[in-house]
């Protein structure tokens, strides 16, 4: 399970950066809010590695919808500390600078998918959604030539 949560993770990464830095349509969307989606379900998947059990996954997915939601509010706040702490791509990335309502909704569609994943990654066929997960994740890494190929 913990492969396959570590496989989870580094492509919902990758998506996450993706959307905040997609330069072509619907770029404006994706940038401010899309990316916000995967930022939820990092997280939800993070509380996944400490608290591996199913009887925690709804709470853990409300802490992060709670904990993100605070962090949008401290937007609104600028402190000296946080501005330095926003002045850095780190910090911009994880506590973020701008405050929208827009946000919370895609931080609930956000929770709401990661719930859903993280589901089935704990579900008895974890093993075969791993699988088909390792498959995905491979032929995303292979050289164009090789995946026009066929494998």
């Amino acid at each position: 399970m913990r492969r396959c949560l570590g496989i989870w993770l580094l492509l919902v990464t990758g998506l996450g950066f993706g959307c905040k830095f997609y330069p072509g349509p619907g770029s404006w969307w994706l940038n401010n809010y899309g990316a916000g989606v995967f930022y939820e379900v990092f997280w939800v998947l993070v509380f996944l590695v400490f608290f591996p059990e199913r009887r925690w996954l709804t709470h853990a997915t409300v802490w992060v919808f709670v904990a993100t939601s605070a962090l949008e509010c401290m937007q609104l706040w600028h402190p000296w500390f946080l501005e330095k702490v926003r002045s850095r791509f780190l910090g911009q990335a994880l506590i973020g600078t701008t405050f929208s309502w827009w946000d919370f909704p895609h931080y609930a569609a956000g929770c709401l998918a990661g719930w859903v994943l993280a589901r089935r990654i704990l579900a008895k066929g974890a093993v075969v959604s791993c699988a088909a997960t390792n498959r995905a994740f491979y032929a995303l890494t292979l050289p164009l030539s090789q995946r026009a190929k066929g494998m």
